[in-house]
């Protein structure tokens, strides 16, 4: 994750949600944005990626099931075919959850996290940056999480991020919300 200006920074990923005020209706934001991110689970493997290694698992596949067949265990090539089957749902399942995304907003009024799910269904909290803590992940826990509090209500964000990244989404906001609330 890059950290950039408000106006260019793009991050990776999305958070789990724990008990939280309801959705917030959509609005403009009340002046400058002071942090802008998008957050989305890392992928490494790209479109061009998964065509090279599932053809070359079914390539292979298809020769040890040949050659298994020439033997006389032919039942052996269909667990072959079903094996190649189940890594492609495999793929297809984890493509579909890496198009979660988490945005996360700060203007002179409202720090707003919207959640996309993949399925397109959005759900939106508001928290007033002035009464905002921010929990910041421990550094020697992997699973740490960053959290937002206020008023009773918790948010995670960013779960899917590296400790890494979450670290730098953390100490991001963080220095967003100081000079916001500096004027």
């Amino acid at each position: 994750m890059t950290l950039a200006p408000a106006d260019q920074l793009q991050a990776a990923p999305a958070p789990q949600a724990l008990p939280t005020e309801p959705p917030a209706t959509e609005g403009q934001a009340s002046g400058p944005l002071h942090f802008d991110a998008v957050l989305r689970p890392n992928r490494s493997l790209g479109p061009t990626g998964f065509v090279v290694v599932m053809g070359i698992l079914t390539l292979v596949s298809f020769v040890a099931g040949v050659v298994f067949t020439l033997m006389g265990a032919w039942p052996v090539f269909g667990f072959f075919g079903l094996d190649v089957a189940l890594v492609y749902l495999a793929f297809r399942r984890n493509y579909y959850s890496g198009r979660l995304t988490e945005t996360v907003r700060l203007d002179d009024t409202t720090l707003e996290i919207v959640r996309t799910q993949p399925d397109g269904s959005a759900r939106r909290w508001t928290f007033q940056p002035y009464w905002l803590r921010l929990t910041e992940p421990d550094p020697d826990r992997e699973d740490s999480q960053i959290i937002l509090s206020s008023h009773g209500r918790r948010l995670i964000i960013g779960s899917f991020l590296a400790p890494e990244e979450r670290q730098d989404l953390a100490r991001a906001l963080k220095l967003a919300l100081a000079r916001q609330r500096a004027g």
